[in-house]
Parts: structure tokens; C-alpha cells; sequence
């Protein structure tokens, strides 16, 4: 399986697993345009209206940081960077928050509001 086939997996445990808690997608793999930009894996909605930014990491062990101690302060400002690309062009600021998906082995952890914006 290739390393892209193996992402895509990995987003698509990370979507069921957010939908089974009520969330539903908004969109998938939202990219800013440019060269240098950021990405954001899934961008979901809570019931309340709330808007989630999801990076979803998977790792085969916990062997160097894991999966969430891959996501560097510069991974987080280019998440910020397309999360408020996404908000301008949405035209309204919802409430919002940035989550991580880190998906171990067969485990996974939700990781709740995991960075913020400042």
C-alpha cells in the first residue's frame, strides 16, 4: 500500500469514527491555493454548529513522539493558515477549534481542541 493509499485509509477510520460521535463532514482535504500553503484533512461540524479542523496522523508505534508528537508547531501554523483561508471564504466566523485524529497501531485517540489559533 502506498504512502498516500495508507493516508487515505487512515482519513477514512478517522471519518468514521467522528461521524459515529455525531460530527458530519463538511469537507475533505481542503487546500489553500498557492505554493507554501497548508491542508486540512477533514473539516467537520459538532451538532452545536461548532466548526472542527481535523489533522488526522497514523503511526505504526508510539516509538519516536507517535503520531500526535508529529504534528510540529510549523504543521500547525500552516493548519491555522488554510483554517482561516476556509473562514474568509466562508464569509462568517463560526465557533471553531482545531483537532487531532492519532490513529496507533489499531488504536485511535480524538485529541479535543489539541492547538489553537494564538
Amino acid at each position: 500500500m502506498s504512502t498516500k493509499e495508507q493516508g487515505d485509509a487512515a482519513e477514512d477510520q478517522a471519518l468514521r469514527h467522528l461521524r459515529a460521535q455525531g460530527l458530519r463532514l463538511v469537507a475533505r482535504n481542503y487546500r489553500t491555493p498557492g505554493r507554501g500553503g497548508g491542508e486540512i484533512d477533514l473539516v467537520m461540524r459538532e451538532p452545536d454548529g461548532t466548526l472542527v479542523f481535523v489533522e488526522v496522523r497514523k503511526r505504526g508505534s508510539a516509538r519516536y513522539g507517535g503520531a500526535a508528537g508529529s504534528i510540529g508547531w510549523q504543521k500547525q501554523r500552516r493548519i491555522v493558515f488554510a483554517a482561516q483561508h476556509y473562514l474568509l471564504r466562508l464569509g462568517r466566523m463560526p465557533p471553531c477549534r482545531f483537532d487531532v485524529i492519532s490513529i496507533e497501531g489499531a488504536g485511535i485517540q480524538w485529541m479535543r481542541g489539541a492547538f489553537d489559533a494564538g
